[in-house]
């Protein structure tokens, strides 16, 4: 009977040193490689698979008691795909909780006002940890894996800055782009004016996008567009040379000459008359606005100061005075 009660003494106490070994490594520090360590967790990866990625990445453990730790836990099944990082000072509880909790990496893609979609493919393109499972897609694949086939991609994505979980697909980033241009797009065309020349909402955004590329000064966007809308109302050809630049293409070599202006093509707005047939450029809000609601003017020319803003006429001397003063030294 003795025996049997020391023996028993020994296991309790075993246990108890056991316990306590396991609470001092759950929330001992972890030994890292670098002072960051960072996993990308894909969906259905297993709770051992992940504990050797992270063994992998530069976290100096046993990849079999982080496994058996998260096993233990009970909450392995609640890890959630994504990409982590961990800095020094991270024990295992701490780095299960943040798997647990989703509480992933993110970087960040931008698309500027004014950019053409080639642009905006190119920025992808180097984007942080953002797979490019676009690249060997053209743009009417691309249009069509977004639900719009038969649509031009020009023009429609949302200028904006994108957060996304390192490791996503572009098009899931392009999709969020697409939506908010849409949406934006929308809100724009409920509030057009009700005497504007527009027909479709499809003519605000290639309109929009014809002002954004002219506005040199925000203050100057509304009045801009209210020179196009002028001259939609009147017949007059727009005249608008990054219409011109964009239907030239890579040919543009940064100088527009006269025998581009009277070249005809489906973007020079010199020679055919009302809009182009696609928008030129991703506009933002403030353009999308412009051009379905422009400031109320008279004018139909307009000329930069060479400052970023610009000198409005309402004929055609006057212009003509305004191009001598600002354009050619007043010669």
């Amino acid at each position: 009977m003795k025996l049997l009660r020391f023996l028993l003494v020994l296991v309790v106490l075993a246990a108890a040193a056991a316990a306590g070994a396991a609470a001092w490594w759950l929330n001992r520090p972890l030994p890292l490689a670098a002072d960051a360590v960072e996993v990308a967790i894909e969906q259905g990866t297993t709770p051992r698979e992940i504990a050797q990625a992270w063994v992998r990445a530069g976290v100096q453990t046993s990849p079999r008691l982080l496994y058996e730790w998260f096993r233990w836990s009970g909450e392995s099944r609640k890890i959630r795909a994504g990409s982590y990082e961990i800095n020094r000072g991270t024990t295992p509880v701490s780095l299960l909780n943040k798997m647990v909790r989703g509480d992933v990496t993110l970087a960040v893609v931008r698309i500027i006002d004014g950019w053409t979609f080639k642009q905006v493919r190119a920025e992808f393109a180097k984007a942080d940890s953002l797979k490019p499972t676009t690249a060997a897609m053209s743009e009417s694949e691309i249009m069509a894996a977004l639900g719009e086939p038969g649509v031009p991609a020009e023009g429609r994505f949302f200028p904006d800055t994108y957060a996304y979980n390192k490791g996503s697909n572009d098009i899931a980033v392009l999709r969020r782009a697409h939506r908010a241009m849409k949406n934006q797009l929308a809100l724009a065309w409920e509030q057009r004016a009700a005497d504007t020349p527009l027909k479709t909402i499809d003519e605000a955004l290639i309109l929009a996008s014809i002002v954004e590329k002219e506005t040199g000064s925000p203050a100057d966007r509304g009045k801009v567009a209210g020179v196009f809308v002028n001259r939609l109302r009147l017949g007059m050809p727009l005249q608008t040379d990054p219409s011109v630049i964009y239907g030239l293409g890579d040919a543009f070599d940064g100088n527009l000459r006269k025998k581009d202006l009277t070249t005809d093509g489906p973007f020079n707005t010199y020679t055919r008359g009302g809009l182009p047939p696609t928008p030129i450029a991703m506009p933002g809000k403030a353009s999308l606005l412009a051009a379905v609601k422009p400031d109320p003017t008279k004018a139909l020319y307009f000329v930069s100061r060479g400052d970023g803003t610009s000198q409005f006429s309402d004929s055609l001397d006057a212009h003509n005075r305004a191009v001598s003063q600002y354009q050619r030294g007043g010669r």
